[in-house]
């Protein structure tokens, strides 16, 4: 999507409208496709690829992984999901972002934080101005140590 893309929702996800989207999109409403739905409808921030089609197959044991990654895609072009990567550069979805940001890693302790586009501007502009290179700040994955995890082993 690029950093140029914000997507906010304006108000509550109707999930049940999904139906309507996707059949716009030029995809059928297939019991995978209503599966993976109300997988999303009830998942909250970031979520693997991975987990989320181990989620619908609890539900429906038929769930074509290529049937979820595709809906995917269409669900992150009508702004329902965005995909990032973590540190360690699997693939990563956030359900209903709110905004464009990126993530910070802890390689001591595993913890992720996010990091909003408006926290990452320094970095974003200097890169810019001195590379001429534009960040797309849905996919800046920073990996560090956090505060804590500093401190052990400075000592």
């Amino acid at each position: 999507m690029g950093s140029s893309g914000s997507y906010v929702p304006t108000r509550p996800v109707d999930w049940s409208e999904i139906r309507a989207q996707l059949r716009a999109s030029g995809l059928r409403w297939t019991p995978q496709r209503r599966t993976l739905i109300e997988v999303l409808s009830r998942t909250d921030g970031h979520v693997t690829g991975a987990e989320l089609i181990e989620r619908c197959r609890s539900v429906d044991p038929t769930t074509i992984p290529s049937t979820v990654y595709r809906t995917l895609d269409v669900l992150e072009g009508l702004g329902l999901v965005r995909h990032s990567h973590g540190a360690n550069g699997r693939e990563e979805f956030h359900v209903l972002p709110s905004g464009v940001h990126g993530h910070l890693h802890c390689t001591g302790c595993g913890s992720t934080w996010e990091i909003p586009a408006d926290e990452a501007a320094e970095v974003v502009e200097s890169l810019r101005a001195s590379r001429r290179f534009a960040v797309d700040v849905t996919h800046l994955s920073i990996s560090g140590q956090c505060a804590g995890c500093s401190e052990k082993t400075a000592h």
